[in-house]
Parts: C-alpha cells; sequence; structure tokens
C-alpha cells in the first residue's frame, strides 16, 4: 500500500469517527454518552494525521525528481560505479520498504461501514444470550412517591420485589421502559442493556411481562402495571414480573445503555 493510501485511509477512518459523534448519535449504540469527546478527539487527530503523511508524501516524491535533476546535470548524467544500475536493480527486485502489507486494506472496510452503513445497537439478540445482570444487594429503602403510575428503573423495581420487606410495590401501578425481549411462550422480557464504557461489556437487566400485546423484538416500549404475584413478595423467591395493563411503542431514549428514567430521545441518527 502506497503512502498516499495509507494517508487517505487514515483521513476515511477519521471521518467515519466523526461522523457517527458529531453529525449523527450512532457513536452512542456502542460506547456511552460520556465516550463521546474522546471519539470526537480520536477522528479529528486521524484527519490531521492523513493530511500531514499526504503532504510529506507529496514532498518527499518531489524532493528525489530535484535531487536527480540537479546530479545528473551537474555530472552529465553520468553515475560512477554503476550506482544508477544497482539502484534500477533494487527496485525491480522489489526492496522498497515504502508500502504496507496488503492486509491493512482490511481496515478499509471498518471505515466504510461507519461512513455509509453503521453496525445496529445491541438489542434483543444480545439480551436473550445472557443472564440478568444481578441486582446490588440494599438494606433500607425509602418510601415510594404517592405517583402513579410510578415510573421506575429495572433494577429499582427488582430490588423492591426481592429485597424490600415492607412489600411497598404491593398493589402499586408502576411504569417501565426498555426493549423487548421474546422469551418463548411464557411472556416476554422487558430488557434494558447497560454498558460500562463500551459494548462489549454489556450486561442486561430483564423484567418478565405478562399480558398486553407482544410488539416485535427491540421495539423499545414503555409498560405500564403492577406486580406478577409469583413466590414471596420482599425475600428472594419472587419472581421480578409484571402484569401488564398497557405496551406503548416509544422512541428509543438517549441514555438507552442505562438502567435510568429515560431522557428525551435522540436526534434522527441514533436509532
Amino acid at each position: 500500500m502506497k503512502r498516499s493510501f495509507q494517508a487517505g485511509l487514515l483521513v476515511l477512518c477519521g471521518l467515519g469517527l466523526l461522523h457517527i459523534s458529531v453529525v449523527t448519535d450512532l457513536c452512542l449504540r456502542y460506547v456511552k454518552e460520556s465516550m463521546r469527546p474522546l471519539l470526537i478527539a480520536s477522528g479529528v487527530v486521524l484527519v490531521l494525521l492523513g493530511i500531514a503523511g499526504a503532504v510529506l508524501d507529496r514532498r518527499g516524491r518531489r524532493d528525489p525528481e530535484e535531487h536527480e535533476h540537479g546530479h545528473g546535470h551537474e555530472h552529465g548524467h553520468e553515475h560512477p560505479n554503476g550506482h544508477e544500475h544497482e539502484h534500477e536493480d533494487e527496485h525491480a527486485l522489489g526492496h522498497d520498504h515504502s508500502g504496507m502489507p496488503r492486509v491493512a486494506w482490511l481496515l478499509l472496510l471498518p471505515a466504510l461501514s461507519l461512513l455509509f452503513y453503521a453496525p445496529p445497537a445491541l438489542g434483543a439478540y444480545t439480551a436473550a444470550r445472557q443472564p440478568a445482570k444481578p441486582v446490588a444487594r440494599q438494606g433500607a429503602f425509602d418510601p415510594l412517591p404517592a405517583t402513579s403510575p410510578l415510573p421506575m428503573t429495572l433494577s429499582d423495581f427488582t430490588s423492591r420485589v426481592r429485597q424490600d420487606r415492607s412489600r411497598a410495590i404491593k398493589g402499586r401501578t408502576v411504569t417501565m421502559t426498555g426493549i423487548v425481549t421474546p422469551h418463548g411462550k411464557d411472556g416476554w422480557d422487558l430488557t434494558r442493556i447497560i454498558i460500562n464504557c463500551c459494548a462489549a461489556d454489556a450486561q442486561s437487566v430483564k423484567v418478565r411481562i405478562y399480558g398486553g400485546p407482544v410488539l416485535a423484538a427491540d421495539t423499545w416500549v414503555s409498560v405500564t402495571g403492577s406486580w406478577h404475584p409469583a413466590g414471596t413478595l420482599g425475600t428472594g423467591s419472587a419472581q421480578v414480573a409484571l402484569d401488564a395493563r398497557t405496551v406503548t411503542k416509544v422512541p428509543r431514549p438517549v441514555n438507552g445503555y442505562q438502567d435510568a428514567l429515560p431522557l428525551p430521545t435522540t436526534r434522527s441518527g441514533g436509532s
């Protein structure tokens, strides 16, 4: 790979990062919001490195021509001891070390992918193939607000169902937001996928849903209902499940990779 192509590849990679982190919100499919500044900085650096490489390569090709022209004019185009012939033989035998292995062309694929076809976000396929993230033990619980329906995160609901000895969740109407994850004939799971840094460390929190319409996998929904009585509430035997009264399709929130109450929706690029 010639140096000019190396420079072009760096620019493409940089533009790809800037596209998913500045022009659109596609980067939120793979990393947390707090990582966006680092992606922007990386994209800028790659673009600048590519431009600098192209400029240096252009100068490097022009300088030997000028040197050869001046040297040949001074000596009548004669090269003692046949050095010119040896130089030509060296290039003929393939000893030019200015290139890179052909495998470097594979970097072109992810660069073009970021620009024209970004991979989809993690969703039901990932969640269905991993166990639910363990919820941390909680010794005491604050009183629940009187709001009805009560907005809750999936982790809060799980903790209340299995650890709250006061059984404050009993009979309460709650609403939670997540993605639809099919679970055979035995209901379906409302899921939130959580990442600490990027998609590689993803874990999921799940609540089994009974009743209500079953929408397509990966659909973002808001579910309103009450705890599904199974097991002893406030103990580890209680099933983390909800009897759904309403299931409403909603846009993907900005904080889709956090188990948090929904924030405003993303721009058009952040599906």
